[in-house]
């Protein structure tokens, strides 16, 4: 028997990995179970934890909205695998084809279910877009290292389409885009006019503490500002259950806010950061989900900021 060459080992070699990769998706079922909310509307509320090897990352919320002209998807989830469960969860509801996926913003659980969708009807807005191109792969390598074999085959896509504010006519249903900024530099909300429908991305968290990797507090403030006077029938937060009132949008002011006085004082006070990490949470918050692990993350990720602008004399106004 002639031996193999050099070249036909290595296809057999990548042909084997493909498989496996896939195998290993296909052996993660994420249960995605489609929750009417309205008139053509839909949710999948992911878990309140922080990711893991056991949720594969699910802890998003990610919904679709059925059209004459099609289906339109809100955020695609944290993986090739989840992206490719939601495209089957819709097609159990409709025949009609997904036109538009909406990518509310450039955390990995919102985007990283892209690969499953055809690459025309992918969208975000323009520093979305340039989010997952710059930090789309270290995201993506971040959530194989914290959900495992869930994320198998998965790579990041970025949305050709860039979108802009305002109306969109979509099959019937008048959308409505709005940008904002805070939670990231780019946060897209969509409100359905037909519905009332307020799809806040992460811009508002219910009953789970809210993250700040790429937070700019005052803005997010801002930006929540602007969400408690539109009026809606149901709030779809970018986690946690969907609402009929401004609840969740104050509850995440509430926690920001305290937050923000908390870094200020501690740098105030020229605490470091391991005294800040000690600091008790008050008992308000103690019913929020992950609120101990994202106290940490947010000291991490935002204390720095706070002791330059402290050590600069920028010190808060009384």
């Amino acid at each position: 028997m002639t031996p193999l060459s050099r070249t036909a080992r290595s296809l057999i070699a990548v042909f084997a990995l493909g498989w496996t990769v896939l195998l290993a998706a296909a052996d993660r079922d994420y249960g995605l179970t489609p929750v009417r909310i309205a008139d053509d509307t839909w949710v999948l509320v992911g878990r309140s934890e922080d990711f893991s090897f056991a949720n594969g990352g699910n802890i998003v919320n990610t919904a679709f909205i059925v059209t004459q002209a099609g289906v339109v998807v809100i955020d695609s989830g944290p993986s090739r695998a989840y992206g490719e469960q939601l495209k089957r969860a819709i097609a159990r509801i409709t025949d009609k084809p997904v036109s538009l996926v909406l990518n509310t913003h450039h955390h990995p659980d919102h985007f990283l279910g892209n690969q499953a969708f055809a690459p025309a009807s992918l969208a975000a807005l323009p520093a979305t877009i340039k989010g997952i191109h710059s930090e789309g792969g270290s995201l993506n390598e971040n959530m194989y290292r914290l959900a495992g074999d869930w994320m198998a085959g998965t790579e990041p896509v970025a949305p050709a389409r860039p979108l802009t504010a305002g109306p969109l006519e979509m099959g019937g249903h008048r959308l409505e885009l709005i940008a904002l900024a805070g939670h990231t530099e780019a946060d897209l909300v969509i409100l359905d006019r037909s519905t009332g429908v307020l799809f806040a991305g992460d811009l508002v968290f219910n009953g789970r503490t809210p993250t700040t990797p790429h937070a700019d507090l005052p803005r997010w403030q801002a930006a929540l500002d602007q969400l408690e006077k539109t009026s809606f029938t149901a709030l779809v937060p970018g986690h946690g259950p969907v609402a009929g009132d401004t609840g969740p949008i104050r509850q995440t002011r509430t926690w920001l806010a305290w937050l923000d006085r908390q870094l200020r004082q501690a740098a105030d006070d020229g605490l470091d950061m391991t005294e800040v990490l000690t600091l008790p949470l008050p008992a308000e918050f103690r019913g929020l989900a992950v609120v101990d692990a994202e106290y940490r993350r947010s000291v991490g990720q935002l204390y720095p900021a706070y002791e330059q602008r402290a050590l600069s004399g920028e010190r808060r106004k009384p």
